[in-house]
């Protein structure tokens, strides 16, 4: 498979001794104008294969051309210049890119069930369940081991509608698996394998596909045929539906139509929903073996739960119960609109689980915030007379979260949200019981980024000591880590922040400056096109020493907000000598996102990579384990104090608890 991918980047760099180029000049110069031979014209630069091509300019007399093959370093070419303009009332054309015109595939050309998939059934009796659950496997284990497949000479989608009306009329198994078998028939036999497959001795996670030799469920014609595909299944690098992310070892999911002109698919659809989604964490998901239930036993849980969604908002709340039972924080339906409670407006605070209690603890509007009379500390009890316990256990099962911490951090953002009228608050302030009656605020005027943070506002540098510094990721430069660490070179510790999302790419620069040797942090595990379902071991990530190099104590801050990257920056920032983890449970989903289009427009993600610990020891549903537990209290809310930061100031005097 062939790729395209082009990116212009403008850097302007005025200087006194760089006057600007005149329009007729700039023209020339990005216009790759005036110059002959093969070489670029100065200020153009490239330390790749590019050239000048005087035969295929797209317009004027000559083009940039960029040959590249198997053997060409790097992941890409670059071509570059300076452009010394003023930019103030000047536009400047960088470049024209002709648009790529896409090859045509099966997806264009098989249009058989554009409109619709004509299964308009609701209801399934058990049979049909039975013979449904058995499909969904077959259809999917087919999808990503039989070479046609693979290739993409199938419309794989449109293949289930066609066989879906036999296998809802076949009235037992015997019958199923002659529909499946006539089916795969058609498909035909795979060709012999050159080269075959082989499976990775060393991998996190193998494949679950014992099912395949499962006689008795499916007939010893039907299984031989799968073992027979199994055994000479595709063997390359790319396929139809997927290709490994560049430098990550994830699953990156193509050819994978979203249907969005069916606001509310029908029956077929919502079937293929369910299937393309099971099979997907069946052979994509790294950590389908801490799911915590049967995965299987979810498909048949789902399949009529997705039958009876026949409303748009059914079939989004069906999704967001099927998505939550992955128990991965990543793994969060994109229209969150769905989510309950539901409405266009919401009160203008912000909630925390504190102690168990819905506390307030920051407020979400400057003006209407504060004129609700509500405080930081308020404890809500109830809501409209309904208490938050029962609230939470009715929603929580819709809201997606590797662990409790970070699904009640979901029940907390939405425990208030409904239509844009009052609402009637049962409210415990210092221990007083008080009915509050608020106006909720349209969304849109609500600013929860600073909420979405437990870290220190002010300034990404502070001192919370003489010799102790403080330093959060939320909001620092890469470019000015070097600088900060030469401005706490005198301290004698500090504390980073990492109770919120980091930015891109600070781990690595902040954290060789806390190493004094080259330290290895995390061991990943990345898919395996090959043997779908199987998760090699890959590498192990590492930071560098960086100078200077900090010698002082380190304390890592995290709670339930330090997701993701901000988990694998805690895991490499705890490598530094004595650091200490303060703080609570993180969101226990490490681990590249990786994208999921389902029918009807909708799409979810899930972790993409296996993240764990140098010595293979799991983080997913985990999390960072503190090295010294600290959770808020509603007494410390109240009074405006960070008892997380607290804690790390004492570790860091030796005062200890």
């Amino acid at each position: 498979m062939k790729r395209l991918a082009v990116l212009c980047l403008a850097v302007a760099n005025l200087g006194a001794d760089d006057p600007p180029l005149n329009p007729a000049a700039l023209d020339r110069v990005s216009g790759f104008e005036g110059a002959s031979g093969p070489k670029l014209p100065e200020p153009w630069y490239s330390p790749g294969a590019a050239s000048l091509d005087h035969n295929s300019a797209h317009s004027g007399g000559a083009a940039a051309r960029i040959d590249r093959d198997a053997s060409s370093p790097g992941e890409f070419t670059p071509i570059a210049m300076t452009i010394p303009v003023d930019f103030s009332g000047a536009v400047v054309e960088l470049c024209e890119v002709p648009r790529a015109v896409p090859a045509a595939t099966v997806l264009d050309t098989d249009t058989e069930f554009a409109t619709g998939s004509s299964i308009d059934s609701s209801r399934f009796t058990v049979q049909q369940v039975d013979n449904l659950a058995v499909l969904a496997r077959v259809w999917g284990f087919l999808k990503y081991h039989h070479p046609r497949v693979a290739r993409g000479e199938l419309h794989w989608d449109f293949e289930l509608f066609r066989v879906l009306p036999g296998i809802l009329k076949a009235s037992d198994a015997a019958a199923r698996n002659a529909v499946l078998l006539a089916w795969t028939r058609k498909i035909g036999e795979p060709e012999p394998c050159d080269p075959c497959a082989t499976v990775p001795q060393d991998a996190q996670l193998f494949a679950d596909l014992e099912w395949i030799h499962d006689r008795e469920n499916l007939g010893d014609e039907l299984s031989r045929y799968l073992e027979d595909v199994y055994r000479n299944r595709a063997a390359g690098e790319e396929q139809f539906f997927v290709v490994p992310g560049t430098n990550s070892g994830k699953a990156v999911f193509e050819n994978e139509p979203a249907y969005e002109s069916f606001e509310t698919p029908d029956t077929g659809y919502r079937v293929l929903a369910l299937f393309r989604y099971w099979n997907i964490i069946e052979y994509w998901f790294p950590y389908r073996d801490v799911i915590g239930t049967s995965w299987p036993d979810v498909l048949r849980e789902f399949v009529p739960k997705l039958a009876a969604a026949s409303s748009r908002l059914e079939y989004g709340l069906a999704l967001s119960k099927l998505v939550a039972r992955v128990q991965d924080s990543h793994a969060v339906l994109a229209d969150t609109d769905v989510l309950p409670p539901r409405g266009a407006c919401q009160a203008p605070v912000d909630i925390r689980f504190v102690e168990g209690s819905a506390t307030i603890v920051a407020y979400a509007h400057a003006s209407k915030g504060p004129a609700t009379e509500l405080r930081t500390g308020d404890v809500i009890a109830a809501v409209d007379s309904v208490p938050v316990a029962t609230l939470v256990t009715d929603r929580i099962r819709y809201y997606a979260g590797s662990n409790e911490a970070r699904k009640l951090d979901w029940a907390a953002y939405l425990l208030l949200r409904g239509p844009c009228e009052n609402v009637a608050l049962d409210v415990v302030r210092a221990g007083e019981r008080m009915e509050v009656e608020i106006s909720r605020v349209p969304l849109a005027e609500l600013e929860f980024a600073q909420a979405a943070r437990h870290d220190r506002p002010g300034d990404t540098l502070q001192w919370l000591a003489d010799d102790i510094a403080y330093i959060k990721l939320s909001t620092i430069d890469v470019a000015d880590v070097g600088d900060y660490m030469e401005r706490v070179q005198k301290a004698r510790g500090l504390v980073i922040d990492i109770r919120a999302y980091p930015t891109n790419g600070v781990g690595p620069v902040l954290g060789g400056h806390l190493v004094p040797e080259p330290k290895e942090f995390a061991q990943l595990s990345g898919v395996d096109l090959r043997n779908p379902g199987t998760f090699p071991w890959t590498y192990k990530p590492r930071l560098d020493p960086v100078a200077p190099y900090f010698a002082g104590k380190v304390a890592i801050l995290v709670d339930e907000r330090t997701i993701s990257q901000a988990e694998f920056t805690a895991m490499a920032f705890r490598t530094a000598p004595g650091a200490v983890v303060v703080g609570s449970a993180t969101a226990g989903a490490d681990g590249s996102m990786t994208t999921v289009p389902l029918p009807g427009g909708h799409a979810t993600w899930i972790s993409g990579v296996g993240v764990f610990y140098p010595d293979r020891s799991p983080t997913q549903r985990v999390g960072i384990v503190p090295d010294i537990v600290v959770t808020p209290t509603v007494a410390g809310i109240r009074d405006g104090r960070d008892e997380v930061i607290e804690r790390a100031i004492r570790e860091i005097m030796g005062g200890g608890s």
